[in-house]
């Protein structure tokens, strides 16, 4: 696996945690890389942090890195990339701490779905 940093898509998706509303997310903790050579087949991203036993023995506050996987990111259309930003990013619980929301109840179809929609009525997208 090939790892890169992608200030495109930090940017981005800072913007749209902005866009959203998502004012819990502290944006300076947030980074997205992309990486090449998954042999995953079905995953087109997913959401990292460091543990919080970790955080503690290094003396950090968490921080959030979303790996896009390129084979599988890159041949999506722009709107399904936002999407894919929109999941991931509901992933971060509303207390920053370094913990994940769950995909039920809380990362479903339809609320990321829901918040998709938000993001295009905000931007006209």
């Amino acid at each position: 696996m090939r790892y890169e940093h992608s200030e495109e898509w930090t940017l981005r998706a800072k913007e749209i945690a902005k866009i959203l509303g998502m004012d819990y997310i502290d944006l300076e903790r947030i980074a997205c890389v992309k990486s090449q050579g998954s042999k995953s087949r079905r995953t087109i991203a997913r959401i990292h942090t460091i543990g919080k036993v970790m955080q503690l023995g290094m003396q950090q506050k968490p921080f959030y890195t979303i790996e896009l996987i390129t084979e599988h990111f890159d041949k999506q259309e722009r709107q399904y990339q936002d999407r894919t930003i929109v999941h991931e990013l509901m992933h971060i619980p509303e207390g920053f701490k370094g913990g994940f929301r769950q995909h039920r109840p809380f990362v479903t179809q339809k609320t990321v779905e829901a918040m998709f929609q938000k993001l295009k009525e905000q931007t006209r997208i």
